[in-house]
């Protein structure tokens, strides 16, 4: 747990996360929905990070004492779905407890400083990254070049994320030349081996992108949707921290396995 200090206002707030994360430019997926979700009063005292905004994790914010949460994946990610059942609760849930809801998805995962790549790639220990893997006009991972084997580099994944990760050994044991995308991008797997990488650090895949690794000459390590993605919501928490004199913020996880 972070400092702890005096109210501010989520208009400022929010704001400062729209630019820092340029989320007006960075492009993503339809249900997305990046930015302020779920408004309260305006004011906070207390932030959540979490990586989803699902029922268990509102109610984990709302018994911390939240009135801020923000996640990577968002309320609408499943698309518009009539206010009932539990999509009610969760709203109502937020609602009587003034919690506001801020989501970044896309713009959480490439951002240089904040974003998962980049925190995942600082935990592993790269410090000469570059950007990779084109896509809708951005660059969605990073790639380092290293000198490493295989196994090492499985340990040094598993330790950074603090969940077990499963690998493709479809490349050389050495390994010189890594790309990291978190979350689900192991259905690129076809486009991730034009690129030249030998192994690529992603959450998860669909069962095919290990088989086709396999005959493509490529590592894949799967380090789990979920644990890829704890990164950026905390960054950027601890940003607001920073730069708003002394919020109290903390993660609350609610891992799926995945």
């Amino acid at each position: 747990m972070d400092n702890i200090c005096a109210m501010a206002e989520l208009h400022k707030i929010v704001e400062s996360a729209n630019e820092w994360l340029n989320i007006a430019e960075v492009p993503d997926y339809s249900g997305a929905i990046n930015g302020l979700q779920l408004e309260n009063d305006g004011s906070v005292t207390k932030i959540v990070a979490a990586v989803d905004a699902c029922l268990p994790v509102i109610r984990m914010a709302v018994d911390q004492g939240a009135d801020l949460l923000v996640v990577h994946h968002g309320m609408f990610w499943n698309g518009a779905r009539p206010f009932t059942g539990s999509v009610y609760e969760k709203l109502k849930l937020a609602m009587d407890h003034n919690l506001a809801i801020y989501s970044s998805h896309i713009p959480l995962d490439v951002h240089p400083e904040l974003g998962n790549n980049a925190c995942l790639a600082k935990a592993l220990g790269f410090t000469s990254t570059e950007t990779f893997f084109p896509w809708k006009g951005i660059q969605l991972g990073i790639r380092q070049k290293i000198s490493i084997p295989r196994g090492e580099l499985l340990e040094m994944v598993a330790a950074a994320t603090g969940a077990p990760a499963h690998i493709c050994p479809g490349g050389p044991e050495e390994v010189r030349d890594i790309g990291i995308i978190t979350g689900g991008a192991g259905s690129e797997v076809f486009a991730i081996a034009e690129t030249g990488i030998d192994t690529f650090i992603t959450g998860e895949g669909p069962h095919w992108s290990y088989t086709a690794a396999e005959e493509l000459g490529l590592n894949i390590i799967y380090a789990g949707h979920y644990a890829t993605e704890t990164f950026g919501v905390k960054a950027l928490a601890r940003r607001w921290c920073d730069e708003f004199a002394g919020l109290e913020w903390e993660f609350v996880d609610h891992p799926t396995g995945l």
